[in-house]
């Protein structure tokens, strides 16, 4: 891609959002009831590609279990309210009640409760009695100290999700996280992001992950490009990240890294763009936080809001639009694409003419800007 001059000193590419790009049908359409949504991650398959992302405002241990129910992977913030508080129900309620410039404030209040170690155990006990698929999520600064009693517990697949992941992390503070050593020690699938690059992706799938997350995730109660002025193009960041699964796959002889696009899919339009950018799957927040069963009940927010130095997040208000089902599956009563986000990738894989999600990431894309 040509380099655009932005200054003397300074010259960038041109990054596309999913706003900015609209996908062209083919001459051929295929009856919806004859396409498949289906994904498969290692040796976990599930119904649909639509990931529940690690945020208190969408999964909860029970909301785990619905989610699986509905055919889907979720994943639990294994650092948040559930691993902090045996009973966090009050602090949902007092959640719900916050506004403004304090919010901020009551959340570093709230999330500097220690991790339990205990809870963390128990609540990965706790979904897998459910029968489901247990995902469970670190940040990478906890990884190492936790991760040993997570796999104990018997999770299924294990996320070291954060802003930004590399494989060569560089700290004089302590002895930092070995990815590639770390991954290998481990005897379940890992995914790990977030990251936005070609090189970036590269790095991390040589290390032995199973799934890439591509973006920093949390995207309506994101504030990290006020903060950090730090932004992801996402249609350019995932199609970068397909590119880099393909080269990885002639690299290592036919290892398949799955692409996971994380943050920046606020509709169902978001999420059929971002596969046909390349992505296996996605990450979704805000729109599983609209249920009126998910845990925030309508309320949205990401730890990034609660951090102890400088908060990047904010508590947003997105409101429920129907149950975790009619989301995911449908009915849907609405026309802005906030409902039945299964339905909608299926009818636009149908219009297109393509059978399966993997054929999906060949479509046309154009720019729309």
């Amino acid at each position: 891609m040509s380099m655009i001059e932005i200054g003397e000193g300074k010259r960038g590419r041109r990054g596309y959002s999913f706003d900015e790009v609209a996908i062209a049908p083919s001459r051929r359409t295929r009856d919806p009831r004859d396409v498949s949504v289906a994904w498969q991650i290692d040796a976990y398959p599930f119904e649909h590609p639509i990931v529940a992302a690690p945020m208190d405002s969408v999964v909860s241990p029970q909301t785990a279990k619905q989610y699986s129910e509905a055919g889907g992977l979720a994943v639990l913030n294994l650092e948040g309210l559930w691993t902090r508080h045996a009973d966090p129900a009050a602090l949902y309620d007092e959640i719900a009640t916050l506004e403004g410039a304090s919010a901020n404030a009551r959340l570093q209040e709230i999330y500097a409760s220690p991790i339990d170690p205990d809870l963390v155990q128990q609540r990965v006990k706790e979904m897998r009695a459910t029968g489901a698929t247990v995902a469970g999520a670190l940040s990478p600064q906890n990884t190492q100290a936790l991760h040993q009693v997570v796999v104990n517990a018997g999770v299924d697949i294990f996320v070291i999700r954060g802003t930004t992941v590399s494989a060569e992390h560089v700290s004089t503070q302590g002895e930092p996280l070995n990815l590639k050593e770390f991954i290998l020690e481990l005897d379940v699938p890992v995914i790990v992001g977030g990251c936005a690059t070609y090189r970036a992706a590269l790095h991390l799938m040589r290390s032995g992950a199973a799934g890439v997350l591509v973006g920093f995730g949390g995207g309506a109660a994101h504030t990290t490009h006020d903060v950090l002025g730090i932004r992801v193009p996402m249609a350019s960041a995932v199609a970068d990240v397909a590119a880099a699964r393909r080269d990885y796959l002639d690299e290592s002889g036919g290892r398949y890294v799955h692409v996971i696009a994380d943050g920046a899919m606020g509709s169902s339009g978001a999420i059929v763009k971002a596969i046909a950018c390349g992505a296996d799957a996605v990450m979704v927040g805000s729109p599983l936080a609209r249920a009126v069963d998910a845990p925030g009940a309508g309320r949205h927010w990401g730890m990034e809001a609660a951090h102890p130095e400088l908060p990047r997040g904010e508590v947003v208000e997105l409101g429920a639009v129907g149950t975790l089902n009619e989301v995911l599956l449908g009915p849907s009563r609405v026309s802005d694409g906030t409902m039945n986000l299964v339905g909608a990738l299926r009818r636009a894989m149908a219009i297109c003419g393509y059978s399966d999600v993997k054929e999906f990431q060949r479509v046309e894309v154009v720019l729309d800007a």
